[in-house]
C-alpha cells in the first residue's frame, strides 16, 4: 500500500494563512492583529509556524513596516487561492452576489486603498465593493438614509456609532515654487462646500485678521492637489491628501494652524466576513495615515 502522504507536520494552517495574507496586504504585524482581533505576539507566532512549515521565510520585519520577501510575494496569491477554494468548498451553492457599500471621507481617500479592495473582490468572488468619496456630511447623510453600509468619515462626538480609527493633521500646502506677494490677499484652493477643513481653514483666516480671497474650487481631492501643484494657489489640506511634491507653507507666511480632524468608522453591518473586510479596510487607512 502505498504511503505517499503529506506529513502532518507540513499541512497549513488556514488561519495562519489567512494571517499571513493579512499582514502581506496591511504591511503590518499591529493591523493585522487587531483586524483578527489577537494580540501581535499571537501574529508572530502564526508567521513563524507557517514559515516552519512551509521550510522558508516569508517576511522581512523591520521597526518601521514589514516587507513581503520573494518567497512571500511567490506563496501569496497561492494563500489567496487557498482561502478562496476554502470558502468555496464550504459555500458551494452560493452564487448570489454580495454587496458592500462603502463612503470614504475625500481627504482621507489613501491611494494604496484601492489595491486592497481590488483583492478583497478578488478573494471573495460574492463580494462587491462599491465605493463613494466626498464630503464627510455627504457619507453620513448616505449612512443615515442606507445607501451606505458604512462609511469612513469625521468622528461626530455626538453619535454613539463613531468608533475612532485615526487624527489626521492638516496644513496649508502649496507647490515648492509658490511665491505670495506681500500686501495681497491670500489666494486659497479647496473643496467645495460642504467641506470641514474649508470652513475650520477660513474661518482661521477670518479669526487671525488675514485678508483671503478664493480662486479655485474644486469638487474633488485630486482636482484640488492640481490646482495647489500648478501654483495657482495654497489649500488647507489634511497631510495624507496633499500632492507628494507640495510643501506646508504654513509657518513661512505666519498662518494660524489647522485643528486635525479625527476619523472614525460608522458601520451597521452584522455580516462576519463583511465586518472582518470593514476592519481591514480601517487597517489599511491607519497604516498609511501614520506613514503619511
Amino acid at each position: 500500500m502505498s504511503t505517499d502522504y503529506q506529513s502532518p507536520t507540513r499541512r497549513l494552517d488556514l488561519d495562519d494563512v489567512q494571517a499571513f495574507v493579512l499582514v502581506a496586504d496591511l504591511s503590518s504585524f499591529t493591523r493585522a492583529a487587531e483586524v483578527l482581533d489577537i494580540t501581535q505576539s499571537s501574529i508572530s507566532l502564526k508567521m513563524k509556524r507557517l514559515e516552519e512549515r512551509l521550510g522558508r521565510r516569508l517576511l522581512e520585519r523591520t521597526p518601521r513596516r514589514v516587507q513581503l520577501l520573494p518567497e512571500g510575494a511567490a506563496f501569496l496569491a497561492a494563500a489567496r487561492e487557498l482561502l478562496s477554494a476554502h470558502d468555496r468548498a464550504l459555500n458551494p451553492t452560493v452564487q448570489v452576489q454580495r454587496s458592500l457599500r462603502l463612503g470614504i471621507i475625500d481627504h482621507t481617500a489613501a491611494d494604496g486603498l484601492i489595491p486592497l479592495i481590488a483583492r478583497i473582490s478578488a478573494q471573495d468572488p460574492t463580494l462587491r465593493v462599491e465605493v463613494k468619496i466626498g464630503a464627510s456630511s455627504e457619507m453620513l447623510a448616505g449612512y443615515d438614509s442606507g445607501e451606505l453600509d458604512a462609511v469612513f468619515a469625521r468622528r461626530d462626538a455626538t453619535r454613539r456609532d463613531a468608533e475612532k480609527l485615526f487624527v489626521e493633521h492638516c496644513g496649508w500646502f502649496a507647490s515648492p515654487q509658490w511665491m505670495h506677494s506681500p500686501g495681497e490677499p491670500l489666494r486659497i484652493a479647496s473643496l467645495s462646500a460642504p467641506c470641514g477643513v474649508r470652513a475650520n481653514a477660513l474661518k482661521a483666516l477670518d479669526e487671525a485678521g488675514i485678508k483671503w480671497t478664493g480662486v479655485f474650487v474644486g469638487g474633488g481631492i485630486g482636482t484640488v492637489g492640481a490646482a495647489v501643484m500648478a501654483g495657482l494657489a495654497v489649500a488647507p489640506m489634511t497631510r495624507r491628501g496633499c500632492p507628494p511634491r507640495a510643501v506646508d507653507v504654513g509657518s513661512r507666511l505666519g498662518l494660524p494652524p489647522l485643528a486635525p480632524i479625527e476619523i472614525a468608522v460608522y458601520t451597521r453591518v452584522r455580516d462576519a466576513a463583511m465586518r472582518e473586510t470593514i476592519r481591514s479596510l480601517g487597517a489599511a487607512l491607519r497604516t498609511t495615515n501614520a506613514s503619511a
